[in-house]
């Protein structure tokens, strides 16, 4: 998907700079209506949670005691698997969001609370909170799209090392926890720079992310297996440890992906965003640029919520349990504004995700003008495009573009 100024058909052309404002006015009468509505049954909710959680996971760990069994360690896995995934998305991330803090709870607090994560609590609130949240799929400012690594736009120019990037998603999906704690340090630009002349704050960051990553496998993977040794049990729950650790990192990027990454939501131009963007405007961007999933109660809750991702990016601080609730007035302003309110189930966003990741890391057009019948030749370019200049690249990159236009045309005729 082009950025959103660059499209034949700009979605929000119909909108005149009063209905963008009018828009901001009526998403600030409903966050304002929830903020003003919250109370003891938002408090007992995520108690509850967090009860539950901390309840499951002891009771998982301690099955895996005994994990030399193999039904003892699928039950401890699946369990400490559906913790970590709670601990994470419904309570950590909504947590460190500050969605409790007018509970005044030390306990379940931003400022208090460190997560089951290799990312520490503090990086990840500066790069998710106040970059992520502010930029919101501008591209060149929100790193979260693609996290500096992948090709997300059409307009990012294709070179041959983009061909690489599914696998390079899947490696990140599966160690999804150290590829955000890598993200949060800006590593790559920093380790780009001579080792005397690193800022002291990177230093700092990096050795408090070292110091959390050797506490977490120090958990999972020295403790708590050497816990089980009397039963024979130290490398069944070492590698219970291993798996419940890459199901939640695998989950946890599925649902980020499906949230902000599917074909169909929209990336902006840091120039087209205005210096001093108002309300409505932010409001604007936060509505076209996330997406949601549609499920049950369980899936929502398995999400952080976050399958309400539209919700979540324009009131993040209000509690996940009510984003199911002002999910109607949200969706009745979409209509109202003939916005498309982007939602699906969970296997057509994480397909609708992985199919960009796949067609981004191609040369723009060759998906498109792919059949069977002239895939020989069509490899055959991509070949001589990966080997040869840049040169070659742009002549072929330019007659890739004109042969999608004409079958565009063809289709539209």
């Amino acid at each position: 998907m082009t950025v959103i100024t660059k499209q034949p058909v700009n979605p929000t052309a119909h909108l005149t700079p009063e209905d963008i404002e009018a828009i901001g006015v009526e998403l600030d009468a409903i966050r304002q209506s929830v903020l003003d509505d919250r109370g003891a049954s938002d408090a007992a909710y995520i108690r509850r949670v967090v009860d539950v959680q901390r309840k499951l996971e002891l009771g998982s760990r301690a099955v895996l005691l005994a994990s030399v069994f193999p039904p003892a360690w699928v039950a401890g896995t699946v369990g400490l698997s559906i913790a970590k995934i709670l601990e994470n998305m419904e309570i950590g991330h909504n947590v460190m969001h500050g969605q409790w803090d007018w509970m005044r709870d030390p306990k379940i607090h931003s400022t208090t609370w460190e997560w089951d994560n290799a990312s520490t609590a503090e990086g990840w609130k500066h790069s998710h909170n106040e970059i992520h949240h502010t930029y919101t799929n501008i591209v060149g400012k929100d790193n979260d799209l693609g996290y500096g690594i992948m090709r997300v736009d059409e307009d990012q120019r294709w070179i041959p090392m983009y061909l690489a990037q599914p696998l390079w998603n899947f490696i990140n999906a599966c160690f999804f926890e150290y590829g955000i704690a890598a993200y949060d340090l800006e590593l790559g630009k920093n380790l780009s720079i001579p080792k005397e002349k690193r800022s002291e704050t990177f230093k700092k960051n990096a050795a408090n992310t070292l110091r959390k990553i050797r506490k977490q496998a120090t958990k999972d993977y020295v403790v708590n297996p050497a816990l089980a040794l009397p039963t024979g049990s130290f490398l069944p729950t070492l590698a219970a440890n291993f798996t419940a650790n890459l199901v939640r990192n695998v989950w946890s990027h599925s649902v980020i992906m499906c949230g902000h990454f599917p074909e169909g939501v929209e990336t902006f131009e840091k120039k087209s965003i205005p210096e001093n963007e108002t309300r409505g405007e932010w409001y604007l961007r936060q509505m076209l640029g996330s997406a949601n999933i549609s499920g049950s109660k369980a899936m929502h809750l398995m999400t952080g919520n976050l399958s309400h991702q539209i919700e979540h990016h324009l009131f993040p601080d209000l509690p996940s349990n009510r984003y199911a609730e002002v999910a109607p007035q949200v969706k009745a302003l979409f209509d109202k504004y003939e916005l498309n309110y982007h939602e699906a189930s969970l296997p057509a966003q994480v397909y609708s995700a992985w199919h960009k990741v796949v067609r981004l890391s191609l040369p723009n057009g060759f998906l498109e003008t792919t059949t069977v019948k002239n895939a020989p030749e069509q490899l055959k370019t991509l070949w001589a495009m990966t080997t040869k200049g840049p040169k070659v690249r742009r002549a072929a990159q330019a007659r890739l573009t004109q042969q999608a236009r004409r079958k565009q045309m063809t289709q539209a005729a």
